[in-house]
C-alpha cells in the first residue's frame, strides 16, 4: 500500500467516477483502476461498488477511508513542515439548515488552521440534500434538527443511509421578527396572534414532505406563507412585510443584526439541533474541530441563559 494508492482511492470516492477522478489525479482511468484493484486485492476488501451509474463507496470502503485521509493529512503536514510545500490540501464540507451558528463555527475552524490553502465546502441547503450529501460522501457532516413531527420519518431515513444523529442542544421554538414588528413587545406569542402576519419559510425545493421543513410549525398551519431560499431574504421580509419564521430562539447578532427578535411560542414541541455523520466512522480532525466548535458555542450561550449565539 503506498501513499498513492490512498490518494487515488480518496480522489474516486470524491468524485464518484473513474473518469473524473483520473482527471483530478492526472492519470490515465486504466491506470487508476489497477491501482485501485491492486490496493483492494492488498487489503482484501471492496472499497468500492462498481455499476453503471458510477462508483460508490462500500461499508469497509467507507471505514478504510476514514483512516486513509488521516495518514494524506498528516503526510501533507510533514511534507510543508519540511519541505514547504503542502502535497494535499486541508479538505472538509458541511452541509446544513441555515443556521448562523454552524456558519461561526465554520468560519471558527477555517480560522484556526492557517494555512496557506485549502478546499473547505459550507453548503447551506435543503434538508433532503443535507442527508443525501453526507450519505453519498459530499460532506463529512450535516446539520439540522428533529422535532415530534419529523422525527419518525427522518430517524428511518437516517437509519436507511447509515447515518447517525449526535443532538447538540435541545430549544423552545420562539417567534424571530423584526424589532419594529406589532408583537415585537409582546412576551410570549400564541400562533393564533400570527395569523394576520406572512410566515417566512425555507424553500425545499421538489422535497416538500412536512417532515423536511426547517420550520418546526410549517406552512400548512398558515394562511399567509412566503417561502425562500436565504436567510439574508428572510431578513428582509422581516422588515419589509411584518414577516416572521419559527425557530430556536438563539439570535446572532453578528449575522443577523440588531433588529432581529426571538419571542417564545406557545407551542408544545421542542427543536432538537444535532450534527449527522455516517455510522461507525470516526471524524476526521478537522470535521472533529468544527463538531466541537459547535458544542462550544451551545454551552456558552446555555451560560448566558440561551441555546446558542446564533441561529437563523
Amino acid at each position: 500500500m503506498t501513499l498513492q494508492q490512498l490518494k487515488y482511492a480518496d480522489a474516486v470516492a470524491s468524485c464518484g467516477s473513474l473518469s473524473e477522478a483520473s482527471r483530478r489525479v492526472f492519470v490515465t482511468q486504466p491506470t487508476l483502476t489497477e491501482a485501485i484493484r491492486t490496493l483492494e486485492e492488498e487489503l482484501r476488501i471492496a472499497i468500492f461498488s462498481r455499476s453503471g451509474r458510477g462508483v460508490t463507496v462500500t461499508r469497509e470502503g467507507e471505514e478504510f477511508l476514514a483512516s486513509a485521509r488521516q495518514i494524506l493529512e498528516d503526510a501533507a503536514r510533514i511534507q510543508a513542515k519540511y519541505t514547504g510545500k503542502a502535497v494535499r490540501l486541508p479538505q472538509f464540507a458541511v452541509s446544513c439548515q441555515h443556521y448562523a451558528f454552524a456558519v461561526e463555527a465554520f468560519i471558527e475552524v477555517v480560522k484556526a488552521h492557517e494555512a496557506d490553502a485549502f478546499d473547505y465546502t459550507l453548503r447551506e441547503t435543503v434538508t433532503s440534500e443535507i442527508i443525501d450529501d453526507v450519505a453519498r460522501h459530499r460532506s463529512e457532516i450535516g446539520v439540522l434538527y428533529l422535532s415530534q413531527r419529523n422525527e419518525t420519518a427522518l430517524s428511518k431515513i437516517l437509519k436507511k443511509e447509515e447515518l447517525e444523529f449526535e443532538e447538540l442542544f435541545v430549544a423552545k421554538p420562539h417567534v424571530f421578527l423584526a424589532r419594529k414588528h406589532p408583537l415585537a413587545k409582546a412576551k410570549a406569542i400564541r400562533p393564533e396572534q400570527l395569523d394576520d402576519y406572512p410566515f417566512i419559510s425555507f424553500e425545499q425545493g421538489s422535497e416538500n414532505a412536512l417532515y423536511y421543513s426547517e420550520e418546526i410549525m410549517p406552512a400548512i398551519d398558515r394562511k399567509k406563507n412566503i417561502r425562500v431560499r436565504d436567510r439574508a431574504t428572510m431578513t428582509n421580509l422581516f422588515h419589509g412585510l411584518n414577516g416572521f419564521t419559527i425557530a430556536s430562539g438563539a439570535v446572532s447578532r453578528e449575522l443577523n443584526g440588531p433588529d432581529i427578535l426571538a419571542i417564545p411560542l406557545v407551542y408544545d414541541d421542542e427543536i432538537r439541533v444535532g450534527i449527522i455523520h455516517r455510522k461507525d466512522v470516526p471524524l476526521s480532525r478537522i470535521g472533529a474541530e468544527y463538531a466541537a466548535a459547535i458544542r462550544t458555542r451551545v454551552t456558552a450561550g446555555t451560560n448566558r441563559g440561551k441555546a446558542t449565539d446564533s441561529e437563523k
